[in-house]
């Protein structure tokens, strides 16, 4: 029987722990093929290259799985992987591991939950993991049963087309993390500030800094599933529209003068 093909793909850039430990968990459960960013591209969100050629170099890291290193942003791995490497679309499509949480409003600056947004945009299942501890050498070995059971759940019902998940796991140890909880994302944002500095010439640069504000304290979000040591997983779609505005808008008037 084939074994599904399994794309992987990160933000961190292709040597991370994260992105290493997510192939070793993933070649269990199919052919994998990994195209990833050749730096760290965290933050980048859903940018694309368009004014620079993009490079793709074949690499050796373990095992006798194809990788491949790009000088692209990780939206760019995504799609030199589907249209260059593979040339078809894989089975199912996993980011990560990520340094770092991508719940609440961190979703939209995530280049890790880009990815998978542009994996579900082609139609393929797919899945952004990010664990809350942005240390270089984070254990992640502590969720790897679970990270096994949500893509092997995702490959066996599919997903609709437009639709990932965004899964954050808690930085605990396995027997603490109380299970996996379905929930939606968190109200928040970031309150942000800029630290002014001085270089040695004189010129003046800034540190971007902030703190997140966390609006509500439901038991049906992504940051009350992660205080509480719950895998959070939020099934997330790129379709920003507020529907329910809609009737609203509709009854506004756009009748202008004419002068």
């Amino acid at each position: 029987m084939n074994k599904p093909l399994i794309l992987v793909t990160n933000d961190d850039g292709v040597m991370a722990p994260g992105i290493r430990h997510l192939v070793k968990y993933m070649i269990e459960l199919g052919e994998v093929v990994v195209v990833a960013p050749d730096k760290p591209q965290s933050g980048m969100g859903h940018a694309v290259t368009i004014t620079n050629p993009l490079r793709l170099e074949k690499i050796t890291v373990d095992g006798d799985h194809d990788e491949y290193s790009c000088s692209g942003t990780p939206v760019d791995c995504v799609k030199l992987g589907v249209k260059v490497v593979l040339k078809r679309k894989p089975d199912l499509l996993v980011s990560g591991i990520n340094h770092g949480a991508n719940s609440s409003i961190n979703v939209i600056y995530s280049g890790t939950m880009s990815a998978a947004i542009e994996g579900a945009m082609e139609g393929i299942p797919s899945i952004g993991f990010s664990l809350l501890d942005y240390r270089f050498d984070a254990d992640f070995t502590q969720s790897e049963r679970f990270i096994k059971a949500i893509a092997l759940n995702t490959l066996k019902y599919g997903l609709p087309k437009g639709i990932c998940l965004n899964v954050n796991i808690p930085a605990v140890k396995h027997d603490m993390i109380k299970g996996v909880k379905i929930c939606r994302q968190a109200r928040g944002n970031w309150d942000e500030s800029f630290d002014h500095r001085n270089d040695p010439r004189g010129k003046d640069y800034y540190w971007l800094a902030g703190r997140f504000d966390l609006h509500e304290n439901s038991n049906e979000t992504d940051e009350w599933a992660l205080a509480d040591n719950y895998i959070s997983v939020v099934p997330t779609q790129f379709d920003l529209t507020a529907h329910d505005l809609i009737p609203e808008i509709t009854k506004w008037t756009f009748d202008v003068e004419q002068r």
